[in-house]
């Protein structure tokens, strides 16, 4: 054999022997990669309930600005509580309670923020209602009621109509 032909054989037999070895080098990376990955899938849990806490904080304090204070004071303090636990839940790795709790105080807070606005709504038509009544007696005491119309005046309830003598 020549001497090219003696190095090209021994190349061709060093490329299939690393080749030999390097297969199961091959099969244990990506086993091992396989393996770390089912690792990281498992040790990371769910996901943060980051969204749950920012809306419940959100409703919060919306409902705060809403005067839930005045109108709903229990159920506003709820949600607080709620809430602040849902934080202490979060920051020990208790993501399901966390995102219960975030719920909850969203919940809440919505409750807080609806019977503030029915109390408001609540005052507002009572202070109409006074307003009518007010009304009421002042057209029951005015003059005009005994059929004089005055020179001239109107109001409410007298005759438009001039008289003839």
């Amino acid at each position: 054999m020549s001497q090219p032909t003696i190095l090209i054989e021994r190349l061709t037999r060093s490329r299939r022997a690393s080749r030999a070895r390097s297969a199961p080098m091959v099969a244990l990376c990506a086993g091992a990669i396989l393996a770390g990955s089912a690792l990281t899938g498992c040790a990371s849990g769910p996901p943060r309930p980051t969204a749950q806490l920012v809306r419940a904080s959100t409703l919060v304090s919306e409902a705060q600005k809403s005067g839930a204070q005045r109108y709903a004071a229990a159920d506003l303090q709820r949600a607080r509580d709620e809430l602040h636990d849902a934080r202490s839940a979060e920051s020990d790795h208790k993501y399901h309670d966390a995102r219960l709790l975030a719920d909850r105080a969203s919940a809440d807070a919505n409750l807080a923020s609806a019977r503030a606005a029915s109390g408001k709504a609540r005052e507002s038509a009572d202070q109409v209602r006074h307003s009518l009544d007010t009304l009421k007696e002042q057209l029951q005491q005015s003059p005009g009621q005994s059929g004089d119309s005055g020179s001239g005046a109107s109001g409410p309830g007298q005759d438009l109509r001039r008289r003839t003598p």
